[in-house]
């Protein structure tokens, strides 16, 4: 198995549940997924992305349920696959999960999806209608998000980083597993299981058709497990980042935790875009240092410190590389 075993065992005597309840027998699918009993009888241990990957698609299948037993009545294989192709043929992300939403409401009345969002945030809720099988809500609720997660950003082709995300149930031992999951810090004992994003992604046109379908349905199960890594408004975010904090992000480091994401997974994706850390942050720099010249009659030494240079003499080199004249030069010529 390539990836590190950060899912929590539990997860797996949750989906176990399922086979107790249609009198079936799990052997074959944990044989499949490398799962002993022995790692079982551990409270702390914790498999992989591709062993949950496995023990769940062979759990579905031999179940004929692809909710895994949590839910009043069956979601026979295939169930998903429908909901996927539904939302083909939207325009945007918002209209593909307003689709989503409605048309899971036909497969299962035990719980209800909606999608509520202004001008800056995004919300999916999922309110429970009817309890889920004992011993199943955690994996039910949080497989429920990550598939629609999941779903959205293969839809647009990006990953779509979530800044909030909770659970209407207490912290759980493994609680140092969410952050891996979802990409942020969840809340827990929360009044409904949601989560939440930049509503800018809403607006990105679905990039998938039939053909992509077919092909990402012979192995959708990744899309739950793992999180998408390409995230197509990257260099909007760093932009826009910089605008706000042009001198306090004038590091990897900073803009990288402020995205949530490594270093090397930011230097990564922004050339993955055609851009450049480096580029953006001169960029920035230019606009403020720009703006501050034309709008302000502050000295040239506090702008260079606003706009994070070290010295005067290292903010006027770089100033007349960008605009071909000193930033005393600009400004009288502006004025």
């Amino acid at each position: 198995m390539k990836s590190r075993a950060v899912t929590p065992v539990a997860f797996v005597h949750a989906l176990l549940l399922g086979y107790e309840r249609y009198g079936l027998n799990p052997a074959q699918a944990l044989a499949k997924a490398q799962i002993t009993p022995a790692m079982l009888q551990r409270g702390n241990q914790r498999i992989s992305a591709e062993q949950m990957e496995l023990v769940s698609e062979a759990a579905m299948r031999e179940l004929d349920d692809e909710a895994l037993g949590w839910w009043q009545r069956r979601l026979p294989w295939g169930s998903y696959g429908l909901l996927a192709r539904a939302s083909l043929t939207a325009p945007d992300l918002r209209v593909a999960l307003r689709r989503w939403c409605r048309h899971h409401g036909l497969i299962s009345d035990d719980v209800a999806l909606t999608l509520e969002a202004d001008r800056l945030r995004a919300t999916l809720t999922l309110a429970e209608l009817r309890p889920p099988w004992p011993g199943t809500r955690e994996l039910c609720l949080v497989t429920t998000l990550r598939n629609v997660h999941g779903y959205a950003s293969w839809l647009v082709d990006s990953r779509i980083p979530l800044q909030a995300v909770q659970f209407p149930f207490a912290r759980p031992p493994h609680a140092d597993a969410y952050p891996w999951m979802f990409g942020c810090e969840p809340q827990f004992d929360a009044p409904v299981a949601a989560f939440s994003f930049d509503a800018q992604y809403l607006a990105l046109p679905v990039k998938r058709d039939e053909r992509a379908a077919r092909a990402m349905l012979q192995r959708a199960l990744p899309l739950t497990v793992r999180l998408y890594r390409r995230d197509r408004l990257l260099v909007q975010r760093v932009r826009e980042l910089l605008a706000r904090e042009p001198a306090a992000m004038v590091n990897a480091d900073a803009l990288a935790a402020a995205l949530n994401v490594s270093v090397r997974t930011l230097h990564r994706q922004l050339q993955g875009e055609g851009a450049s850390l480096q580029a953006l942050k001169d960029e920035a720099r230019r606009a403020h240092a720009l703006d501050l010249l034309a709008r302000t009659g502050r000295p040239i030494k506090q702008i260079a410190q606003a706009v994070g240079f070290n010295s005067e003499k290292s903010f006027a080199r770089a100033f007349r590389g960008w605009v071909g004249q000193s930033p005393s030069e600009w400004r009288k010529a502006g004025r």
